[in-house]
Order: C-alpha cells, then structure tokens, then sequence
C-alpha cells in the first residue's frame, strides 16, 4: 500500500516501497505548467525548469550533474499543462543525496543573468526546433484549434515574443506564487523506509511557509462546426493531427475512454493501423493519444501520410471513428483491450522510475493515488455498451478538428467538405 504524509506546511509525500528493487526514483512536483501562464508569460514554467538545472545555492550546475551521474543515476525534469516535475533515479543508498540536491533546486535556485540570458537562447532555439519539425509542431497547431486563444492551446515552450521578454524578476515572482508546500507533492519508489524519507524531506522543505497560489482559468469550449488547420511545407509526407474535446481526467467512464484509444489506436493490433497501413499502405506512422486535464480532454488521431493519398487517409479514418459509434466492439477486441490496458500498467508498476510517476502526478493532481488493485475492479466493470456510448459522445462533426502540415495540393474547401462524420 502506498504510504502519504502531509507536513504541516501543506506539503505532500507518498511513497511506494519496493523491496526487492535496488533503485529508487524521486521526483518533486510542482502543481504549475502552461494553463497558469498567460500570452505575455507563455513559457515561463518551462523556462524556471530549464533554469533550476543550472545551480543552487548549495550546488552548481556540473556539481548536480556529477553527483547524481558519478553514482550511477540519472536526473532530468518535465514541463506539461499543468505540471511541472525534476526527478531522479539512482541506487538506493544515495536517496538522501539525490533528495538534497533536487530540493536545492526547487528552493533556491540561482536564476543568474548570465543564465537566463544563455537559457533564453537555448530555448528559442528549442521554439525553432519544433516548428522545424512537422511532426511535433501539427499538435501544438491542433492545441490551438481546439483551445484557441486559451493556455492550453498555446505552446508549453512560449513564443518568441513572450520567451524575449522574460526577465528574472517575473521567473522570480512566478516561482514565489508557484512554488510553495500546498502545491509541491514529493514522490518516491523503489527501496526505501516512509518515516525516513518522510524525515527527511520535513527537514529539506521546513523553510518554505504556507501560502495561496493562483489556480488557471477554466477552459472555454464552444466549437458549432469542424475547424481546419493547414500549414504548408515541402515534407517527403504529410503529418496529419486530428482531434476532439474529451473528458477531464478523473471522469467516471475515463477507463472506457482509455479502451477505446487501445481498440483504435494504442497498438499494432489497433483498428487505425491494421486498416490505413496494414491493408492499404496509407500511413507510415498511425496511432491515437489521450490527453487528460483538470476540466477537460482530448482523443487525437495521428498519422504520417503519403502526400498521394491525404483524402483516402482523411476518409478512412473518420470510417473507422464511424464504425466504433455505430457499433458495439465484439467481445474477443473488447478481451484483448482490456488485457493489453491492464498489462501495460502493470508492466510500467514494474519499473520504480514509471511507479513514481504514476503515483506522483496522481497526488499531484487529483490528491489521489490508486492501487493497481483498485484499477483492475474499475477496469473490469467497463461494458462494450460503454465504449460505444464514450465514442457517441465524443466523434461528433461539430468537434471535429483537424491540423495538416504538407506539400499540400487540394484546396482547404476540399479538404473541408470531407469533414464529415457517418
């Protein structure tokens, strides 16, 4: 059973203890991402993660490196929409070194002029990088077709103009509003004692006092018709992104949205893949993706397409979205969803790394963590009648959206018309 304690400052540890592992993974999460930005800020979360790697007070940047590095472990950090995380995985005899350092970085980073300066650079080279790349920015252009003029439907690494105008006394204030215990969850997985690290931990964040932070604003989504996105580059195929608003992340029929991405697209076995490449070589790279959120969601197509036959993709793909709504799944696909769901979680509950993750951003979250038991019971009362009604609720036209990046040779009009769902 995963153990949590909340200090008295606000702040929230959960643990999962492995015996018989010999890592452990930590993780410090920070409840702010891109939705608590604004247009004229847009990046900042991201640009304070960049930052917090380049030294504290107690450790230089080549000194962090090379503690985690020379024994054995590896340390990175992610920005997401409503997350940000620095984590570690190491030998488990070093969890209070990795700890120490991590913390140092969360509370006291250096933020010099000279490295925001070089970090600035680095990350509008990180903007250019993406748009150079189709297969990446075709998300961030579908983000805004379904979130327009919204933090979430900007880019998580900013613009030019907003990552520009940056100074450190906004990564500054945007720390102190952000970065304090009510917000701040540490995870940690593999061999290790609660009350230890529990510990330790109250020892490293007893500094930081109770404070509010702002919360983001809630999404706006009013969409009457299907919305078309084209953005034209000479590619060797054309990089398709093709979604609709979904459910927020703890909504009850969650798992039954999770099985109707593996029955559509999650693997080989998919119905998107069997059909666009297997049977008709339309699509190198085909598959779909959940996204989870606070208050909302979204299911997403995604194909790499032959620039000969975008419309015979386009088409076949809102077929396969078709048949799921008009149709029940038959029990064998419906089996093998369920095993395929299941045993993928289980496989990554295996890894310490994966298992702090999962019971980190759940805290983080939702101020919940779920056992792998408790999943299962909630897994096995989905009904093939609730992947339907999932797929009626989401696949309607007048979600539809739609973002291309190709040497594009129809027309937008003809493109458009074949928006059109069974």
């Amino acid at each position: 059973m995963y153990k949590k304690t909340i200090l008295n400052n606000g702040l929230r540890i959960i643990t999962q203890r492995m015996p018989k592992m010999q890592s452990v993974a930590l993780g410090i999460w920070i409840k702010a991402g891109g939705r608590y930005e604004l247009s004229k800020n847009k990046g900042i979360s991201h640009y304070l993660e960049h930052l917090a790697f380049k030294g504290s007070k107690s450790y230089s940047c080549r000194k962090i490196k090379e503690s985690i590095e020379g024994v054995g472990g590896s340390l990175n950090g992610f920005t997401s929409e409503e997350l940000t995380c620095y984590f570690v995985k190491l030998p488990s005899r070093y969890l209070a070194l990795a700890l120490d350092i991590l913390s140092s970085m969360v509370i006291n980073p250096i933020l010099s002029p000279g490295d925001i300066e070089k970090e600035r650079t680095v990350i509008l080279e990180e903007i250019k990088m993406q748009k150079d790349s189709p297969q990446s920015y075709v998300y961030e252009l579908l983000d805004n077709l379904l979130w327009p003029n919204q933090p979430l439907g900007m880019g998580i690494t900013g613009t030019f103009e907003s990552v520009s105008q940056i100074k450190r006394e906004d990564l500054s204030l945007f720390k102190g509003q952000y970065y304090v215990p009510s917000n701040i969850v540490v995870s940690a997985a593999g061999l290790l004692e609660h009350d230890k690290f529990t510990s330790k931990t109250q020892k490293a964040f007893s500094n930081l006092k109770q404070k509010n932070s702002d919360k983001f604003c809630t999404v706006k989504e009013t969409q009457f018709k299907p919305q078309l996105k084209l953005f034209h580059k000479d590619t060797e195929q054309t990089h398709l992104a093709l979604g609709f608003h979904s459910f927020k992340r703890d909504h009850p029929l969650k798992h039954a949205l999770g099985l109707l991405h593996v029955i559509l697209g999650a693997n080989m076995s998919s119905r998107l893949f069997n059909e666009l490449r297997e049977k008709r070589g339309l699509a190198y790279e085909i598959g779909t993706q959940v996204k989870r959120f606070q208050d909302t969601g979204a299911f997403m197509v995604h194909a790499g397409i032959d620039n000969r036959k975008v419309n015979d993709a386009i088409k076949l793909i809102l077929e396969e979205l078709g048949k799921v709504k008009d149709k029940l799944v038959n029990s064998d696909e419906f089996r093998r969803a369920k095993e395929f769901y299941l045993g993928q979680l289980m496989l990554a509950l295996e890894d310490t790394l994966d298992h702090m993750f999962w019971i980190g951003e759940s805290t983080t979250s939702l101020d919940k963590t779920y056992t792998l038991d408790e999943i299962i019971k909630e897994v096995n009362k989905v009904r093939r009648e609730d992947i339907r009604k999932v797929a009626r609720y989401i696949f309607k036209e007048k979600s539809l959206n739609l973002a291309l990046i190709g040497p594009l040779k129809a027309s937008q009009e003809k493109i458009y018309r074949q928006l059109r769902l069974p």
